[in-house]
């Protein structure tokens, strides 16, 4: 995926509209959506990449890289605006647990996952389809923002925004 597809793929009010922000991009990666993140975030704005091997520079204003378990280490950061996961949740074996670590930086999640319900080892070990992604917050908004089909040809790809 190019920078400006993934500018696209996660465009949606709560971003668009952001006054300055704190965020957290968990599993990070190369850092292609901290960067689309960076996008829609007004100057001033911080946002936490994070990953066991993330990129060693991520172009964007506000971006600060964190090498950290996302999973299992303590965040480093206190009360964030939102999180952002893009093709991490499925690493996540324990999404229950995990997902009550979460609440305690941020309530809004903005999601981008493969929509698959059968794994891919080592490549998506616990996936997390679109329909079944309200299992996991029963409580939550959810609202679909776009979906496209995978590069890797395993049926699509979606982004959510959990509020």
């Amino acid at each position: 995926m190019q920078l400006s597809e993934a500018i696209q793929f996660i465009q949606c009010d709560v971003l668009q509209h952001a006054p300055v922000s704190k965020w957290a991009d968990l599993g990070c990666g190369s850092g292609l959506f901290s960067t689309a993140l960076a996008h829609y975030l007004p100057a001033g704005s911080t946002i936490y990449a994070v990953d066991r091997k993330p990129a060693s520079k991520i172009p964007g204003h506000g971006v600060q890289v964190l090498e950290l378990d996302f999973v299992f280490d303590p965040f480093p950061f206190g009360a964030l605006d939102g999180i952002l996961m893009a093709n991490s949740l499925h690493y996540v074996k324990d999404k229950a647990a995990f997902l009550q670590k979460l609440k305690r930086y941020s309530s809004t999640l903005l999601v981008i996952e493969y929509d698959i319900e059968k794994p891919v080892p080592t490549w998506v070990p616990y996936p997390v389809s679109y329909s079944k992604l309200s299992t996991h917050f029963p409580d939550r908004q959810i609202k679909k923002l776009r979906e496209r089909p995978s590069a890797f040809g395993q049926g699509n790809m979606y982004a959510a925004l959990i509020y």
